[in-house]
């Protein structure tokens, strides 16, 4: 059996006369097979730490002034170190533990409007499910694209529970066809979502029929002044 260990150090900043709220979480986890430490801020990550290139990973916006964290991904490597001995520690003293399962729900959107031949981004969006990682791949139009693809760190609910992004980077081709597939221990069969790029050309219709009432419109004032025109000669 697999556990997972979650350690959650929280700080609240309350200003009791405007009765704002800020709220900062630090979550450092450890499975057999995982690892994660993210600092977030009102919900929004401040930074990760990448385990396979071993960086801190700086997440805020590019607008934001810059803020650098000394230390921090040796401090994340000294917190992996203390939740693999606690998970050492809980796996003697829990044995046969029955481990709870939340089912993923998945979904796919695209990041914004798409424009055939414009690069856009699709989104594999994973909630609500315990416990982390979900694993999730990539095809389009049947071959495999993960490896374009990136997988976000997963981030907390307030049940308990987590979500989890996945980005592919692609620019939209008429007909073709995305899929994305979510893994789960608590998925008995791999969950497949599909994506279609069918973008709605703009119709004709109303430009060719405004062209012709504006043609019959002139033709019809051309022939009222020819014949205003000979009846006064007439006179």
């Amino acid at each position: 059996m697999k556990l997972l260990l979650i350690f959650f150090t929280l700080s609240c900043i309350k200003d009791t006369s405007a009765q704002i709220k800020h709220v900062d979480i630090q979550l450092s986890g450890c499975s057999d097979s995982d690892k994660e430490f993210v600092s977030e801020h009102d919900g929004e990550e401040l930074f990760h730490s990448d385990f396979k290139k071993q960086v801190m990973v700086n997440q805020l916006p590019d607008f934001a002034d810059p803020i650098d964290f000394p230390g921090g991904y040796d401090h994340s490597v000294s917190e992996q170190e203390i939740c693999k001995h606690n998970l050492d520690v809980a796996k003697g003293a829990y044995k046969n533990l029955p481990e709870a399962l939340d089912v993923p729900q998945n979904s796919i959107y695209s990041k914004s409007n798409v424009e055939l031949g414009a690069q856009n981004t699709l989104i594999c969006h994973s909630a609500r499910f315990f416990p982390p990682p979900v694993n999730i791949r990539w095809t389009r139009n049947g071959v495999d694209v993960t490896e374009s693809s990136t997988l976000s760190q997963f981030y907390p609910n307030e049940d308990n529970t987590y979500n989890q992004f996945s980005h592919l980077p692609f620019t939209p081709q008429e007909g073709d066809v995305y899929t994305c597939t979510v893994e789960h221990k608590a998925l008995q069969t791999p969950d497949t979502k599909t994506w279609e790029v069918d973008v709605e050309l703009p119709s004709v219709g109303p430009a060719v029929f405004c062209g012709v009432g504006l043609a019959v419109g002139l033709l019809g004032v051309a022939t009222g002044t020819f014949f205003l025109v000979k009846g006064n000669q007439c006179n």
